[in-house]
């Protein structure tokens, strides 16, 4: 036993210098921990070491001691064994925290955290304070404060005025923040982009090309004017200003209005940008702008100061008189918390307290007021206003009571062994007070006999913290727990105080207080009671006797409200009438003393919770809710939701929603639903009313208008009124250009660019001698008219709406040049068998004119060298023929069925679509089912069926004309676009220059299949030529051209004559 007892001696000695050798390595108590980390970090990111920048080497790692976060927690973490600090779980946004809200210096944005350092079995604590710097990233967008701003200029103001454009905001900072404004021009074609440096110099301009009343062609080169630049200025408050520069003329009657596109960026890596539409609107003169009396306006206002009370008047005056001369006052550059805290009067400039203000939340307000005149445009002036919030005394101290070490704190009460040692730490005791200066400075105490003391352990702005040590052996057989109130007592006048208790419980005190049986006790209470009318008993025991057993109640006076007890029974008692709507809940602190010496006293928080009586009727946010939909929509589909508010609770806030029979409401939502589709051109506009009842007694109402206005779709086609597809027009041939032939004329029942119509002629028109107004549909002659151009000119002209997707009608126009109506029947029939033919054939011209004259010059040359020519002919038929076979194999077989071709189109004609854009290339020819056309039409035609076109060869033949007139306004187009010819036509080109010893040339593009068509060259004066719609032949095509009367003397009368290799890729040309 004595050698135990000697060893164990001996290992305390040893162990207790190691102790003495860490204790006086740790600094001072009073050192702080700096560190930085960047904001929006993932967790576990790495911040510093305790241990190392303490200076801890002994006992580290191993255990004997160790770290421990008692304040921070919230954001960070740390290993008690190695003191390593981390990011916790939970992300730091700068932006968000409350400290960081008003700061503009990055080092000012901090988080403050304690750590403990621990010896073994808790003999020794010390706590340490630490501060990390949270620094910024560029992660919030400067915005403008609408994406649509409105900027007023005035005409004939000088080169150079300037007007300031509403700065952006940037929820980042420095470097994070706003960088530099660009200009630039939205949509226009030729328009500059406006930049500038960080100077804020303009350094580029702006086209005013903007104007939506632009001119069409001015797309094409030559000068344009220099309207606007973009000036960035530095104020001296630090930010940047843009500002707009008048670089040229403006003339409102020559052009009213410019939109820009005005552009922010910040200066982070990468750069966030965003940006608004900016319209400049042009109005007459008012060449004056108010001007305040001062640039800044400095004051100092009393916090809690009641709504109404005036703070400041700014002042601006103007030197025009009447309207423009008249100023009003707004908010300029004011974030939300201004606007709602203070009030500003439009006409006198007083800004007045609008609702309370805490100086804790905002302690200095800084905006800028715009005096603008009331002239057209306004023009506005600018000045800073700096409120500073002055500080009242009502906060009371905040006593909060943390665990320290390794003794536990839970649920108000700490667990503290007995064997521990006088002056042993066994909680923090942190003790702050919101306010400022003497309203700020806290004295702490313990109440009441218990064996626990408050010694300092640290101290900062505003924020005392104290160790609560014993003062006394504990004697868990003699006291189990103890209560520990401490109060803390502000500086004020008057002070205030607040109180926080701590259960210490001995585990294995001041005699006994009283004692409430609910520390909580919640009771409802109706509003508009009776003054004086009993709230709740609450009852407060005592386990001593006698004097010490007596209890007397009183209400802690820092917040009973309109409440008072007796102090004999405990009835608690409202002093005047209750309204929830002002204030729903209420917490009383119930003080119960005993009458010993000396008094202990215990306490219980009453809660009041006021229930509602139905005295608020409903409410709608708005008198007038205006919507707008589009027509056409499904019936039962949403249209608009309307918003209505009750400042009742409970069933006297169920509201039920009342609408017309049109329409349907949900109740939940507010959301109101068609019952039908709309017509705009039925019907424009739909008012009713809506009606919302709530479910209390008695019951209240409240009604809204409800304004509806159908927008207009494009479920409408052009309608063409004129002229009618049978009707034409005759035209002189000695008409000169420019000539107006005819007018067509639409309508659209749509409005706006739905009804914006547009007319473009799409087909008939080969030798581009017609032209069309885009815009009022008047059809002109272009070129002169020449011989080959008389008869029947047919143009398909589509009429098509701006809407999107664009609807479109199809017209046909017939123009008969001639000198008279020798002979009306005939045009009438050539017009009937125009509306009979595809679209895609082109009708212009009277193709038996040009016969005729060929025929008169062939009848010559067949009176001098028939015999001659006619041999020759057929030797060169043969010639043509062979090389053909030999040539075609890729091509044409002999014996081979080849699919009929439509060859009834003059050279260079184009096959086109009604409304769409699409070619019918590709598509095989259909036949005229209603008119029996058909691939041997042709064979038993004639020459009444080929008055207009006997001069055509064709494989097909022409649709045979019906027995009647037809009298409608518009044929079916969409059959005419499915019959068009497929495949494209090698043609000879008549005005081609003939090539060097050849007296004709043939100018190729070779189609993809076997069909080719062939016509004469104008060249050959002295020879007879084929019409202008072409001569097509072929050994191939025999048959088909024997069906139509044709023999092989009317092929050799034909000089000069083109035949064509159907199947090969050369034309042959006789003369």
């Amino acid at each position: 036993v004595v050698c135990f007892f000697t060893a164990g001696w001996i290992f305390d000695i040893f162990y207790g210098v190691d102790m003495l050798q860490l204790l006086t390595q740790l600094p001072g108590a009073d050192s702080a921990l700096r560190y930085r980390v960047a904001e929006e970090g993932p967790p576990d990111v790495k911040i510093g070491n305790v241990a190392a920048d303490l200076g801890l080497t002994a006992g580290t790692g191993s255990g004997d001691v160790t770290f421990a976060l008692e304040s921070g927690s919230e954001f960070f973490k740390i290993d008690n064994v190695t003191g390593e600090l981390t990011t916790g779980p939970r992300r730091i946004d700068r932006e968000k925290l409350p400290q960081c809200q008003m700061i503009f210096d990055e080092n000012e944005c901090f988080l403050d955290f304690e750590v403990s350092v621990i010896g073994p079995l808790q003999s020794w604590v010390d706590l340490f304070e630490g501060r990390v710097v949270i620094t910024d990233i560029n992660d919030n967008t400067p915005s403008f404060p609408s994406p649509v701003l409105q900027l007023s200029v005035e005409e004939n103001r000088p080169i150079g005025t300037l007007y300031l454009l509403p700065t952006a905001t940037d929820r980042d900072f420095g470097r994070n923040g706003i960088d530099r404004y660009e200009l630039i021009q939205d949509g226009a074609v030729g328009s500059g982009s406006t930049r500038r440096t960080a100077g804020g110099n303009p350094i580029s301009r702006v086209d005013g090309l903007g104007d939506r009343r632009g001119r069409s062609g001015d797309i094409g080169g030559g000068p344009r004017s220099t309207v606007f630049e973009l000036q960035v200025a530095d104020i001296p408050d630090g930010e940047k200003q843009p500002q707009l520069i008048v670089k040229g003329t403006l003339d409102r009657e020559q052009k009213d209005s410019y939109e820009l596109v005005l552009r922010v960026r910040d200066g982070g890596n990468p750069p966030r940008s965003s940006q608004a539409l900016l319209r400049v609107s042009i109005t007459d003169v008012n060449d004056n702008s108010p001007q305040f009396e001062r640039s800044t306006y400095e004051a100092e206002m009393a916090e809690n100061a009641p709504p109404g009370t005036p703070v400041l008047q700014v002042r601006a005056s103007d030197r025009d008189i009447g309207v423009n001369g008249q100023v009003e006052y707004v908010f300029g550059a004011a974030t939300e918390s201004v606007r709602r805290l203070l009030r500003l009067d439009e006409a006198t400039g007083w800004l007045s307290v609008l609702h309370r203000i805490d100086r804790e939340d905002v302690a200095q307000l800084r905006f800028t007021v715009t005096a603008r005149d009331r002239g057209q445009p306004p023009r506005t002036d600018r000045t800073t206003v700096i409120l500073a919030v002055r500080d009242e005394n009502d906060n009371v101290p905040v006593v909060e009571i943390r665990k320290i070490g390794r003794i536990p704190v839970r649920d108000g009460a700490a667990l503290v062994p007995e064997n521990v040692l006088v002056d042993t730490p066994v909680a923090l005791v942190q003790v702050s007070d919101r306010d400022q200066g003497e309203n700020g400075a806290v004295t702490c105490t313990v109440v009441g006999d218990v064996p626990f003391t408050l010694k300092p352990a640290g101290e900062t702005v505003n924020k005392k913290k104290y160790f609560l040590h014993t003062s006394a052996l504990l004697d868990y057989e003699a006291t189990k727990e103890y209560s520990v109130t401490i109060v803390a007592v502000d500086s004020g006048s008057p002070s205030l105080s607040s109180n926080s208790s701590l259960m210490v419980r001995v585990v294995d005190i001041n005699d006994h207080a009283p004692t409430f049986a609910q520390s909580v006790v919640e009771v409802h209470f109706a509003e508009n009671n009776t003054p004086g009318e009993r709230v709740v008993t609450v009852v407060a025991t005592d386990a001593d006797s006698g004097k010490n057993a007596e209890i007397a109640y009183s209400l802690d006076p820092a917040g009973n409200g309109p409440f008072y007890i007796d102090a004999d029974n405990g009835d608690i008692r409202a002093t005047g009438v209750l309204d929830r709507e002002q204030r729903e809940r209420y917490e009383l602190r119930v003080i119960a003393k005993d009458k010993g010496t000396p008094s202990l006293q215990g306490s219980a928080t009453v809660v009041v919770q006021v229930t509602d009586r139905n005295d608020n009727a409903p409410k709608f946010v708005q008198e007038i809710f205006t919507f707008y939909v589009k027509e056409n929509l499904l019936a039962n589909s949403p249209v608009g939701m309307v918003t209505v508010t009750d400042a009742d609770e409970g069933e006297n806030a169920e509201l039920s929603l009342f609408r017309e029979e049109m329409f349907s409401i949900e109740n939940n939502t507010g959301t109101i639903f068609s019952s039908a589709s709309f017509d705009r051109e039925k019907l424009s506009s739909y008012t009713f009313r809506v009606r919302a009842v709530d479910g209390g007694e008695p019951r209240k109402t409240a009604t809204a208008t409800i304004s509806l206005i159908v927008t207009d779709e494009n479920d409408n086609a052009p309608s063409i009124t004129s002229p009618t597809n049978e009707s034409y027009t005759l035209l002189p041939p000695a008409s000169s250009a420019r000539t107006i032939v005819r007018t067509v004329t639409a309508l659209d029942s749509d409005t706006g660019p739905n009804a914006d119509l547009r007319y473009a002629l799409v087909g008939g028109n080969p030798f581009r001698l017609f032209e069309i107004g885009h815009t009022n549909g008047v059809i002109t002659l272009a070129e002169p008219l020449e011989r080959r151009h008389r008869g029947l000119h047919r143009l398909v002209v589509r009429v098509n709406d701006s809407g999107a997707p664009s609807l479109c009608a199809t017209a046909l126009v017939h123009v008969f040049i001639n000198e008279s109506l020798a002979n009306a029947t005939l045009v009438d029939a050539q017009v009937a068998r125009s509306l009979m033919a595809p679209l895609s054939l082109d009708i212009a011209g009277d193709p038996d004119s040009e016969r005729a004259l060929g025929k008169q010059r062939l009848s010559v040359a067949i009176g001098v060298l028939a015999g001659a020519a006619a041999v020759i002919l057929v030797i060169l038929l043969v010639v043509t023929a062979r090389q053909c076979g030999a040539q075609g194999k890729n091509g044409y077989e002999a014996g081979k069925k080849e699919p009929e071709e439509d060859f009834f189109s003059p050279p260079g004609a184009q096959p086109q679509a009604g409304c769409s854009r699409g070619s019918d290339r590709g598509r095989k020819p259909r036949r005229d089912k209603r008119n029996g056309s058909g691939i041997g039409a042709a064979a038993g035609g004639g020459k009444a069926d080929r008055s207009l076109y006997s001069g055509i060869v064709t494989v097909n033949g022409l649709p045979r004309m019906g027995g009647g007139r037809r009298h409608q306004s518009s044929p079916d187009l969409a059959r005419h676009y499915k019959s068009s010819s497929p495949l494209p036509a090698v043609n000879l080109q008549p005005h081609s220059p003939p090539a060097e010893g050849k007296k004709h040339q043939a100018v190729q593009d070779l189609p993809p299949s076997n069909t080719f068509v062939g016509s004469g060259d104008a060249m050959s004066l002295g020879s007879d030529q084929c019409s202008e719609y072409g001569c097509q032949t072929g050994n191939k095509y025999s048959k088909q051209v024997g069906a139509l009367g044709r023999d092989w003397d009317d092929l050799v009368s034909m000089s000069p004559l083109s035949f064509v290799c159907l199947g090969c890729t050369k034309i042959f040309n006789l003369s």
